[in-house]
């Protein structure tokens, strides 16, 4: 990357690897020690993720005053030929953070989790796999080089299938475990090509030494390597045409969708483009096509957070949607790149937030399907806080997180093209839009929760949970889940004041670029023009949901959208939510929404079906060609031994006859040779 000093440290930094040590400790201390540990594993936990956040805060510290990259060389890991792949840690200004926010969030997270499970027989288990995620995404962010980032990309990959089919028993979420974990190796097939090009053409893989050489390289080669990544990054970060795999992803306990769906593994695409800036620079055309997917994906997750009918739904596409503006701004280049590291901390911070405030609603109420909710904010208010902490910020409140962070990135995108500067402003009054919706049909007007009693009412609350009543009784979730949200609502708050201006000088360096930092009260006709979108999103959100009875949602019908012709699969394949519901009274763009886009079935069109068919052709040809071939060959050289062993009777004339039979066709053959 850009400027700035690289140093060997010995010291603090040179014990980094501590941070990646203690949660595989703790991990694998609740996973072997089985039973033993259930009383009292959820507290190693927590020390496995809190103690490594301590650590990392020292190292800040540390940092501010001597703000110098530090390199740790553990130990050489692989020689091939004159490419050396060392186990080295890299410690930076852009590690740092991420590091913080890994661990911080984690250990929120963890926090949370100690009352969340508190009943689940299986919270041991799930803190082990916590901490096993935790030190693969600290080894993914603390890597120097592309091998050592793949494998802690690997470990992430591995951990979230663990924590998605946590609930096992459970069918949707075994086979939502099954898609992201093959989802996402298929996308790594990029990941992996990229290293092999990296060897034979590059002679490295560390960050900071693989562009030159390839630019001198010339060819193809650094565009194939920007293509594969972003494919890696795709898939990793949910990005289209890789991203029904998070909606899905819901199925597993809401800890998971916060730590891993909001704050790390889906940032962890984002942070291979920013680690590879330097290469995308060579490749415009694959920058460009970066921020052209970043503002694809903004909308398509917008699209299906407005048409969600069930909450950790509706922010699963508001997470494609975010992580479309941190792909966006990651196009931009050094610029932009600055601006997403700023978005992806508060959205870490505010994502989380929502997403627990849900979990808290679930744990009060038992669901958390839109229909079934409203009039919360009487019975569990201080829910209804911390999720308004959390809403506010998201759709860019000035003053708060995500109003500095996403202004940045608007200004950077029209500065670069006004097409995209228009689309991210677009994005922002859409997400206004629909997360309005999300916050008054949960919150606002009568309790459903109470008034449905009907058999469609029945059924959903037999989905959600075959124990619970259709008119449940609320109660209030336990204190360990209050901390953790009080702390990610002031940051909600709080968190763009503290980094706006301060984060420019502090990215600066990796990223080779000085930006001059901006006031809190800076405002400019760009500012103004997007906080009148996001206010008409807000109102647009408020006259449509506002009064909402539920008459109004009789009116969805437990049956499938019409499929388009282009995919006229099974509608089942499609999975429009876990109740199958679909809006008789709207509009197609509404239930193209609730089916996710139709990725499912388009995925399985364009890629699974070719794919059977081919397996099919495999099948056949081994059954009738290789089997059947295999099978008369035996029955041939069967015939040829049985006629064999008649001539070979023991007769001295059959013998001799044979013997004289072949000397009479030898000298004929001489005798014809000769002639011709």
């Amino acid at each position: 990357m850009g400027g700035g000093m690289f140093l060997l440290e010995t010291g603090l930094s040179g014990m980094t690897w501590v941070v990646i040590a203690l949660p595989i400790f703790a991990a694998a201390l609740l996973l072997l020690l089985g039973e033993v540990a259930d009383g009292w594993g959820h507290w190693v936990g927590v020390l496995g993720i809190a103690l490594p956040f301590g650590y990392a805060v020292a190292l800040f510290l540390t940092m501010l005053r001597e703000p110098a990259a530090v390199t740790v060389d553990l130990y050489t890991w692989l020689r091939i030929g004159a490419v050396d792949v060392g186990v080295t840690l890299l410690i930076d200004q852009l590690s740092i953070l991420f590091t913080l926010l890994v661990t911080g969030v984690g250990a929120l997270v963890a926090i949370y989790s100690i009352g969340y499970l508190a009943h689940d027989p299986g919270r041991r288990r799930f803190f082990g796999f916590i901490n096993l995620f935790i030190a693969a995404m600290l080894l993914l962010v603390l890597a120097d080089n592309y091998v050592l980032l793949f494998l802690g990309w690997e470990g992430v990959g591995l951990a979230s299938y663990l924590l998605i089919g946590f609930w096992q028993q459970r069918e949707a979420a075994a086979l939502a475990a099954k898609k992201a974990f093959l989802m996402n190796r298929f996308a790594d097939l990029g990941f992996i090509t990229a290293i092999a090009v990296l060897f034979a053409k590059a002679g490295s893989v560390r960050f900071s030494e693989v562009a030159a050489p390839l630019n001198e390289a010339g060819g193809p080669w650094a565009g194939i390597v920007a293509v594969a990544l972003l494919l890696a990054a795709c898939g990793k970060s949910a990005q289209v045409p890789l991203q029904s795999w998070l909606l899905d992803a819901m199925e597993g306990p809401t800890p998971v969708s916060a730590l891993i769906h909001a704050a790390t593994m889906v940032s962890a695409g984002v942070y291979l483009m920013l680690r590879s800036l330097p290469l995308y620079e060579l490749v415009p055309a694959v920058q460009v096509a970066v921020a052209v997917i970043g503002v694809l994906t903004l909308f398509v997750g917008a699209w299906i957070g407005a048409a969600g009918r069930d909450m950790k739904r509706v922010l699963a596409g508001s997470t494609m949607s975010q992580v479309g503006y941190l792909m966006l701004a990651a196009g931009l280049g050094p610029v932009g790149a600055v601006f997403a590291v700023f978005h992806l901390l508060t959205h870490g911070v505010f994502k989380a937030d929502l997403f627990l405030s849900v979990g808290a609603v679930t744990e009060s109420v038992g669901f958390g399907e839109l229909r079934r909710l409203g009039g919360l904010v009487k019975v569990i208010p201080w829910v209804f806080a911390a999720f308004t902490c959390g809403y506010l910020a998201i759709i860019g409140v000035p003053f708060l997180a995500g109003f500095y962070s996403k202004e940045h990135i608007i200004s950077a995108a029209w500065d670069a093209s006004p097409v995209l500067g228009g689309c991210a402003i677009i994005g922002a009054g859409l997400t206004a839009g629909y997360m309005t919706r999300l916050l008054l049909l949960t919150f606002v007007g009568a309790a459903r929760w109470t008034e449905l009693a009907d058999a469609d009412a029945a059924v959903a609350a037999a989905e959600v949970d075959s124990d619970a009543p259709s008119t449940p009784e609320v109660h209030h979730a336990p204190a360990s889940m209050g901390f953790p949200l009080v702390v990610l609502s002031l940051l909600s708050l709080g968190g763009g004041l503290a980094l706006n201006g301060w984060l420019q000088g502090w990215l600066g360096p990796v990223f080779g670029v000085e930006l001059a930092p901006t006031g809190l009260l800076h405002f400019d006709w760009l500012s103004y023009t997007t906080l009148g979108v996001v206010l008409l999103g807000v109102v647009v959100a408020v006259l449509r949901y506002r009064k909402v009875t539920p008459e109004w949602f009789d009116s969805w019908q437990l049956v499938s959208p019409p499929l388009p012709a282009v995919v006229d699969t099974v509608a089942s394949e499609s999975e429009v939510e876990d109740s199958e519901e679909v809006a008789v009274h709207s509009v197609d763009l509404a239930a193209i929404g609730a089916a996710g886009l139709y990725a499912d079935a388009l995925i399985d069109r364009a890629a699974v079906a070719p794919v059977a068919a081919l397996t099919e052709s495999v099948a056949w040809a081994e059954r009738r060609v290789i089997r059947d071939g295999t099978d008369a060959s035996w029955r041939a050289m069967g015939w040829v031994s049985a006629l064999s062993r008649r001539l070979q009777n023991g007769s001295i004339r059959t013998y001799a006859l044979l013997l004289t039979a072949g000397t009479a066709v030898a000298l004929l053959s001489m005798l014809i040779w000769v002639w011709m």
